[in-house]
């Protein structure tokens, strides 16, 4: 009986298919801007969330562990007209166009506090906010948005304080300040606001992470700028007037500032002559301008400001 021969041939491994690793999935990818003009607003509104917790955390702490609490918001610009009655009224003797003047104070006191305040505070944004940048990421441009926001509070606060005051004026009728169309704009006049306190803060706040001394000359600069403005002052005092044969009311129009408070005046209070369209469209243009060059700086500067600051 023979015996079958079997093959003494190397047996072929079986050839199983290789598992490919599943490719991950990245939701967020983080890479430096290269661009000289790069803003990801697609970025912004998805940390809308982040921003809103800024909002809250700046409106909390500010009175956290104050006595008045929110009451200073009306406390501070009554204080404040009370001594521009004193000084600018009084001692004086500086007009407010036939409008009383707890009126016209008020009006340019509200406005000014709202542009000062979210200038100083966007002003600082690397130099007090460098821990939270050195530890985690997000759009930079998140953190001086939501100062401006959250000012908005304030401004709310203090701008109902002035028409209750106006009410009281017009309760009394003894007062001359009177409603226009031109009220109709105060969205707008509170939007330029905004983005001119933007556009210089940000750009400011890139200039002080290298030399920490621009902050106490601004500081200064703000204190020179609220006097530059018709605020305490209506501008038609400075008609007639000149400065290196320069007029002085030219000169104060093309502080950006001023066509958007003397509007207001001029919209609540009837103040003065309306500044003209002209004015407030440079104002408007100029906003826009500052706001592109400034986020050119701040976008060039948040890539290593971390090693200055």
């Amino acid at each position: 009986m023979g015996l079958k021969r079997r093959s003494c041939g190397k047996r072929r491994p079986k050839k199983y298919p290789m598992s490919q690793p599943n490719e991950e999935q990245w939701t967020t990818v983080i890479k430096p801007r290269n661009k000289l003009f790069e803003v990801n607003l697609k970025e912004l509104w998805d940390y809308r969330d982040l921003i809103s917790l800024f909002i809250k955390r700046n409106i909390i702490t500010q009175y956290k562990q104050t006595i008045l609490g929110p009451l200073w918001f009306v406390v501070q610009p009554a204080l404040t007209v009370i001594m521009y009655m004193i000084v600018f009224g009084g001692i004086a003797g500086i007009p407010t166009d036939g409008v009383p003047r707890p009126l016209f104070y008020l009006a340019g006191t509200c406005m000014w506090a709202y542009f000062s305040d979210c200038l100083t505070k966007t002003s600082n944004t690397f130099v007090t906010n460098s821990s939270i940048f050195g530890k985690v990421y997000f759009p930079r441009l998140s953190m001086p948005i939501a100062d401006v926001l959250s000012n908005l509070l304030r401004f709310g606060i203090q701008f109902g304080f002035f028409m209750l005051i106006y009410a009281i004026y017009a309760l009394v009728g003894d007062s001359a300040a009177h409603f226009n169309w031109y009220a109709l704009l105060f969205p707008v006049l509170v939007l330029m606001l905004a983005g001119l306190a933007l556009g210089f803060g940000i750009l400011i706040s890139s200039m002080t992470t290298k030399y920490r001394d621009l902050q106490v000359l601004f500081s200064f600069v703000v204190q020179l700028w609220m006097y530059a403005t018709p605020i305490v002052y209506p501008l038609s005092q400075t008609k007639g007037t000149y400065w290196a044969g320069i007029p002085v009311h030219k000169l104060m129009c093309l502080n950006p500032v001023t066509p958007v408070i003397e509007t207001f005046k001029y919209g609540f209070l009837g103040a003065g002559e309306f500044v003209g369209w002209r004015w407030l469209i440079y104002s408007f243009v100029f906003m826009i301008v500052l706001l592109g060059f400034g986020v050119v700086v701040f976008n060039k500067v948040q890539k290593s400001f971390m090693d200055t600051v």
